[in-house]
């Protein structure tokens, strides 16, 4: 419903590989330029409080621009959505909805990537809606916004993601997920709590997703876990011509933090929250097709030079559907991205040479190797540097090596205690310029 907010790109695949230009009409950003916000410097929390929209308009204004003023249950989430070719996309948003305490706040974009007529489109109810209207995705309609997109111009999660970031329109705060996730009871006003209780305006909570086995009460729709996942885990491996840090997996424990999320270096694609200005600063880059490992790394630096801090949450609202168990024969026979390599073959080095070069990863690589087109719009900002980022958490991009058995000083809650101290009195973010520690493995250097 947003006649003449559409633009027309160029394919950013198809222009990799100097095919003919393929053009597709896809939304406009909220706002174009994220520089105009964030100005390479910290943002100003009157700025920040500025972006994000109130469910309920202020009484004597009629203004929906509340700031923190907006009561934190009427404050409205988009939920971004990038599935390609799943059928259980319908079943996610079904979950969003039905099991949100306050649906009206919630709007849902989905990039669809299908085959038609082979594929279910993520917004087809299973029945028609004149038979059952009080199915989700019917009663629900006006607050999902689909944008499908043929298979075959599929080129990876960095650009689904992209066109997801697109579809954001002044929330307050965004949420992340994959199209095979289970939400739990209440989630949104859990999520929003916890994303309140750490005081951070800059504060991203984000992990890799337990399964759904043996995690969700049927009858109830509540957690049936006390434990969480946090992002400590990372280490060097080769692909597309390059080597670039690689998320392994991550430990799963009570947490050891009470009351609020905890601080962990790294953030996870596949569940992500914060305030809707994250969308705004750190919009997923147009020019890497056919990228999926080294996304996370991407947008976690980015965000870091922006001034964002990374927390893992203390209490999980959704599940993840991975291919185990019960779920391994339907989820296995799921079409994946790359059934479209071919087409694409070779475009993704050059895109990890941009990645990589962006977040200043690869200084052994002749920056001639790759693309500069709107690296400002793509890139960094000026609160915090990436090789703040190496030296803290013993990231050594030269030789290609990480400091070993970091998640002794994340999962315990040092980091958390040492760092959460440097919190800016305003909330704007943790002063890292105040933070002297560099981490050494403790295994080798001792504690």
């Amino acid at each position: 419903d947003e006649d003449g907010n559409f633009e027309d790109v160029v394919h950013p695949g198809h222009k990799a590989k100097h095919h003919s230009d393929v053009i597709m009409s896809v939304p406009r950003f909220w706002i174009d330029d994220p520089v105009s916000i964030h100005q390479n410097k910290l943002m100003s929390r009157d700025l920040a409080m500025r972006i994000g929209s109130c469910n309920e308009p202020d009484p004597l204004t009629n203004s929906r621009s509340r700031g923190d003023a907006c009561p934190p249950s009427e404050r409205t989430i988009y939920v971004a959505i990038a599935s390609y070719r799943d059928y259980q996309c319908r079943d996610t948003v079904t979950s969003i909805f039905s099991r949100a305490k306050n649906p009206q706040r919630v709007r849902v974009g989905v990039v669809d990537q299908i085959v038609e007529g082979e594929d279910g489109p993520c917004d087809a109810p299973y029945a028609p809606c004149s038979s059952d209207p009080n199915q989700m995705l019917c009663r629900w309609k006006d607050r999902l916004d689909v944008f499908q997109v043929d298979a075959p111009l599929a080129i990876g999660p960095v650009f689904a993601r992209h066109l997801g970031h697109r579809m954001y329109r002044g929330e307050y705060y965004y949420m992340q997920s994959d199209a095979h996730v289970t939400f739990t009871q209440d989630w949104d006003e859990d999520i929003v709590s916890q994303q309140e209780a750490t005081g951070d305006e800059m504060a991203v909570l984000s992990t890799y997703l337990t399964d759904i086995e043996g995690s969700i009460d049927p009858a109830t729709g509540r957690s049936l876990r006390d434990t969480r996942p946090i992002m400590c885990n990372t280490d060097y491996e080769d692909g597309q011509g390059n080597k670039y840090l690689r998320h392994g997996s991550q430990p799963e424990a009570v947490p050891t933090v009470r009351g609020m999320p905890q601080l962990q270096p790294y953030w996870a694609a596949g569940y992500s929250f914060s305030r809707g200005h994250f969308v705004v600063n750190v919009p997923y880059d147009f020019y890497q097709p056919m990228i999926f490992q080294g996304e996370e790394m991407s947008i976690g630096i980015r965000g870091f030079t922006i001034g964002y801090d990374f927390y893992a949450p203390e209490r999980s609202v959704c599940f993840h559907h991975y291919a185990n168990g019960a779920n391994a024969p339907k989820r296995n026979r799921v079409k994946h991205f790359w059934e479209n390599s071919n087409q694409y073959a070779g475009s993704g080095v050059k895109a990890m040479y941009r990645l990589l070069g962006i977040v200043h990863m690869n200084p052994e690589i002749d920056g001639e190797m790759w693309d500069h087109i709107e690296e400002e719009k793509y890139g960094l900002g000026g609160v915090r540097t990436p090789e703040l980022f190496y030296e803290t958490f013993g990231i050594d991009v030269v030789n290609k090596r990480t400091e070993h058995h970091l998640c002794q000083f994340v999962e315990t809650g040092n980091m958390h205690k040492k760092f959460m101290s440097f919190l800016r009195p305003d909330g704007m973010g943790i002063d890292y310029s105040q933070i002297d520690y560099r981490f050494k493995d403790p295994l080798k250097h001792g504690r």
